[in-house]
């Protein structure tokens, strides 16, 4: 039996990743996961309308030392999946089922801030989009992401 006192598995996790307190009850079964841990991806603002956070360039370059267009997409994707888990609340589950980016500008160092908007928020369907920018706010990359919602047993 769960209690609200006793911390989740992943209450250390959820802590350095930003999350706030009021949403550990949700993920504190699951964490971020192993790949937001590693990008170094840290949350600033969650909510389904507006979601918002930074990636550091280093660690995450690619051969060229510029960050990788990957990562981009990591960021982006991590930010349109959390926000549509919000929407989706209770017993539903989003499952991203199309992402793409456009990559504007290259960036070697520094902190890349993710804003993530909605454009769509459905019963069944939701789309983002999240706009990479760097410390001058300079766009770096427009992506968008659709996700499908659907029922979780239990």
């Amino acid at each position: 039996m769960k209690d609200n006192f006793t911390p989740g598995p992943f209450a250390a996790e959820l802590a350095a990743a930003g999350i706030p307190e009021d949403m550990h009850d949700w993920l504190g079964q699951y964490g971020v996961g192993a790949l937001v841990v590693k990008m170094g991806i840290r949350f600033l603002e969650m909510s389904p309308q507006r979601t918002v956070a930074t990636m550091p360039v280093e660690g995450n370059t690619q051969v060229a030392g510029i960050l990788h267009g990957g990562a981009h997409v990591v960021l982006a994707e991590t930010l349109g999946s959390f926000a549509a888990g919000m929407h989706a609340g209770p017993n539903r589950q989003a499952l991203g089922i199309e992402v793409g980016a456009t990559h504007h500008r290259a960036i070697t160092a520094g902190i890349v801030t993710g804003t993530c908007t909605a454009i769509h928020l459905g019963r069944t369907l939701t789309t983002h989009e999240i706009v990479m920018r760097d410390e001058q706010g300079r766009r770096l990359s427009t992506a968008r992401i659709t996700n499908l919602i659907r029922n979780t047993a239990g």
